[in-house]
């Protein structure tokens, strides 16, 4: 063929150059990508449709994870043995303002075969769910930002969705680095409130669980409610989680939203009793720690989107868990002229996205601050989750993680420009941030020491045996004992945590040296034991741990015990037919050996008597009970309750030869006049 022309010649260059800058293009947007230290997660969407907002569309998820510190590779996914998932999902596109940047963020929901039913799966070592969320790191050139804030607030005690760095294909097209994680669900492991149903709209089921979150409305769900806020026409738009809004019912609706008015009404007028001013109807240790998450991070979303509420039946609000911390340290849209993260700002009061109201009447309470403060100077001590050194050991192992990948993120993306500037830029904003909180919350003298009542958590049943007549579920109980020589007013004390609800009603009292009971079901209680229990608990214990938290009506914790269903734990109280009882109010009731189990409860109560006197402890063999009063038998148990001796007695003088049993804690149950009297002996070879 010739060309007799200049324009064809000239065409024809400038088709090769387009061929040339296409091919370039795709050599670079098709990277070899190969393996990772990361799991590998490859999605293949049906006839490989295009992943939309809505609807939701199928496909099949690969996930490459072959363990901690191993490699993956991509071909790995024909390896049964290196798959951590291979089935079936649906996925849509998530995110609002995140839309419009090209790498999306997805949200998928794992299925069985039949495409429909939910498929719950643990997947990279997170529990069993179906709700997931690929997080695609939108407007966030660190990488850290999400993933650093979601593991402080976990180092703090609570739950943040958990998360795992991941790399992504669709559809073969490597879509660069994600973060693989839960999506916030009523739960057990995640946000544990018991979930409500469209027939539960008298109390006390009208009473919860509930999601909440104040955010955006481009997710289409309908608004429930708004509340003013500081800045004028910036209304904080309320929105249901659980009940869906869907299925809410207008009872479950008038009753949230009654509950959310209460906190306002409180807050503004600064009432802090706790018979009905704000401590009555929130926790405020999660508003604490929900508060200086956000503002550490120096959040401007922080009270007005991506913003969670949790409520429990019959239990107090919650703040939390957080959520998108992506415009956070620093970072803001600047793309589109915004820049309002400081290190010297309040984000509950800086003209912007300033939330409800309540969050500034909140910290302009002088009570709550003082708890701000209280917790902030906790929080940043040596070793602590928002101390600074910390904190660069937290950044700096996420980014050691993330290196290898974060080179193939800026070869696919160009969004990160010098990694290691974004990351200093973080570390540089941290500094500034803790110094400027410091000086604005220095002040907690007025809590720093509360007095607590003597109360201690004595007894607690929380896997009963089924017997006839009685589910194990119903038989249920927790005794709390005032251990001082006066009365204690109970009111505002309550259960801090989730999983079991119980705030003790206003004005009731116990008297010095006495005990109550808290049951999960009253009426089975007294048809079991014989006698009424103080009041009835909501849930259930759990049968293998749960940290109980006795706390104050502003959570000072009163007394806590973390019971597990292991040894050392004494394991004939999970499902033996035997509960848990505190050898003595004097130890320490969180240690396993302070416990025993045993399946005796009647009136008169069991009783720890000072007048018995057990000698020598330690021993290396021979041990002499002193009682006032004649002892009727002696029972010689190891740490569960088993029985490694008995002998009757009748006296009040007897000797025990130990000289047999290995070295170890043993336990004396002294029988004495209708009374069961129980010393701890330790067995210390000289």
């Amino acid at each position: 063929m010739q060309y007799n022309s200049a324009i064809d010649k000239k065409i024809i260059r400038n088709l090769f150059l387009i061929i040339l800058l296409v091919f370039i293009q795709l050599s670079t947007f098709s990277q070899v990508f190969t393996s990772s230290n990361l799991p590998i997660i490859i999605i293949n969407t049906d006839n490989s449709a295009t992943i939309l907002d809505d609807p939701r569309i199928l496909g099949n998820m690969k996930i490459i994870y072959n363990g901690p510190g191993i490699q993956n590779f991509v071909t790995d996914q024909n390896n049964a043995a290196s798959l951590n998932y291979n089935g079936r999902i649906d996925i849509e596109i998530r995110g609002s303002s995140s839309q419009s940047v090209e790498k999306k963020s997805y949200g998928l929901t794992t299925r069985l075969a039949d495409n429909v039913s939910n498929n719950n799966v643990s997947l990279l070592g997170m529990p069993s769910e179906n709700d997931w969320v690929l997080n695609g790191l939108a407007f966030e050139p660190s990488l850290v930002r999400d993933y650093i804030s979601y593991a402080i607030s976990r180092n703090m005690g609570n739950y943040a969705p958990r998360t795992v760095y991941c790399e992504l294909i669709v559809n073969g097209d490597y879509r660069g680095l994600y973060l693989f994680q839960e999506k916030i669900k009523a739960d057990s492991q995640r946000v544990n409130v018991t979930k409500i149903t469209t027939t539960q709209n008298t109390m006390p089921e009208l009473s919860g669980g509930y999601i909440t979150k104040s955010d955006k409305l481009t997710g289409g769900d309908p608004v429930a409610w708004t509340m003013p806020s500081y800045v004028s026409g910036n209304d904080a738009v309320f929105i249901h989680e659980l009940p869906k809004p869907t299925e809410v019912t207008s009872q479950q609706n008038n009753y949230i939203q009654n509950e959310f008015n209460r906190l306002a009404s409180t807050t503004a007028v600064n009432n802090f009793s706790p018979v009905d001013g704000y401590p009555s109807i929130i926790d405020i240790p999660s508003f604490v720690d929900f508060m200086l998450s956000n503002e550490l991070a120096s959040n401007p979303d922080g009270y007005h989107f991506s913003t969670f509420f949790h409520k429990d039946r019959n239990g107090k609000l919650r703040a939390g868990p957080i959520w998108d911390f992506n415009l956070t340290y620093g970072n803001d849209l600047f793309l589109w002229g915004f820049d309002r993260s400081h290190p010297n700002v309040w984000q509950f009061s800086d003209g912007g996205n300033d939330g409800a109201k309540f969050w500034k009447d909140l910290y302009l309470s002088p009570q709550f601050k003082c708890y701000l403060a209280k917790r902030w100077n906790e929080l940043t001590q040596p070793g602590k989750p928002m101390n600074i050194t910390t904190l660069n050991t937290l950044i700096d192992n996420a980014v050691s993680l993330i290196a290898p990948a974060v080179v193939r993120e800026q070869t696919r993306w160009n969004t990160i420009g010098v990694h290691a500037d974004q990351i200093n830029t973080i570390k540089t904003f941290l500094l500034a941030r803790i110094s400027w909180m410091n000086n604005n919350l220095s002040d907690f003298a007025s809590c720093n020491s509360i007095a607590t009542p003597p109360l201690v958590i004595t007894k607690i049943n929380y896997n009963p045996a089924a017997i006839s007549g009685f589910t194990s579920n119903n038989q249920e109980f927790i005794e709390i004992k005032n251990t001082g020589n006066q009365l204690v007013n109970l009111t505002g004390i309550y259960f801090n945590g989730l999983g079991l609800s119980y705030q003790f009603p206003s004005n009731s009292t116990l008297a010095a040296n006495s005990s109550l009971y808290l049951a999960s079901n009253a009426a089975t209680f007294l048809s079991r034991y014989g006698f009424s229990p103080f009041g009835e608990f909501f849930r259930n214990l759990s049968n293998s741990n749960q940290n109980l938290i006795l706390s104050d009506a502003f959570g000072n914790t009163i007394d806590n015990v973390f019971y597990y269903d292991s040894a050392p734990w004494p394991t004939n109280a999970d499902g033996g037919g035997s509960y848990l009882q505190l050898i003595d109010t004097a130890l320490d009731n969180n240690l396993a050996s302070s416990w025993v189990a045993t399946n005796t409860l009647s009136i008169p109560e069991i009783e720890i008597s000072n007048n018995i006197t057990v000698s020598p402890n330690p021993t290396s063999d021979i041990v002499n009970i002193n009682s006032p009063n004649d002892i009727s038998k002696i029972e010689v148990l190891d740490l569960e309750g088993r029985i490694i001796d008995m002998v009757e007695v009748n006296s009040n003088l007897y000797s025990i030869d130990f000289g047999n049993y290995a070295n170890g804690i043993y336990l004396l149950k002294i029988n004495q006049n209708n009374k069961i009297i129980i010393r701890k002996i330790i067995k210390k070879t000289n």
